[in-house]
């Protein structure tokens, strides 16, 4: 569980670039606006899970690989 005010990272961006996919093509995909995929991307919002497992279900991966926090290897490594 992650530290409160702990800042969330994401890979979303790459994925969705290495795809050649616009904000819009995900959103569609996931049945979000265009504005929640740009939120995501700059850490401005966390998803539910039911999103987070539905954007890792779009690239083929975990959800551990698309969300993570930015304390969560230093707590484990105490």
């Amino acid at each position: 569980m992650p530290a409160p005010g702990a800042t969330m990272k994401t890979s979303l961006k790459l994925h969705r670039l290495q795809r050649g996919m616009k904000q819009s093509d995900l959103a569609d995909l996931v049945n979000v606006r265009r504005e929640t995929i740009g939120r995501l991307e700059q850490g401005q919002y966390c998803p539910s899970l039911r999103l987070a497992m539905d954007l890792a279900r779009v690239f083929g991966t975990t959800v551990e690989d698309l969300f993570s926090f930015d304390d969560e290897y230093e707590s484990e490594s105490e």
